[in-house]
């Protein structure tokens, strides 16, 4: 049976190396973020950095961005633009609005464009 914790995206499960590892990324590079306010890992009561299922999906965010080109003050303002305007669960995504696949993982190139017609 899983715990109910895993269950939580926001409950800080994760070391900042674990992160790092998950997130493909330096454990610097994490601390990095944080003090340019990108995210705020929860902290245990000793004052360990742990990091969410959340955080860990906002750093792929990040990487993703970095590799598009963006640097950390645009970074910034694109996460704070969808925080303010979250997707809308209807609203058409990048496939429906361009006929192109959204880019791939960090480092990745993006999927062909689709058939025309679909």
């Amino acid at each position: 049976m899983v715990s109910s914790g895993w269950a939580d995206l926001d409950r800080g499960l994760f070391s900042i190396s674990v992160a790092a590892e998950l997130a493909g990324l330096h454990p610097q590079t994490l601390r990095i973020y944080e003090r340019e306010g990108l995210l705020d890992p929860a902290r245990s009561a000793g004052g360990t950095r742990r990091y969410s299922r959340r955080d860990i999906g906002r750093l792929q965010e990040i990487c993703a961005l970095t590799a598009d080109g963006l640097n950390l003050a645009g970074i910034r303002r694109v996460l704070q633009l969808q925080e303010e305007d979250p997707p809308a669960a209807g609203r058409a995504g990048p496939a429906e609005r361009t006929g192109r696949c959204p880019p791939g993982p960090c480092g990745t190139e993006p999927e062909a464009a689709y058939p025309p017609g679909r």
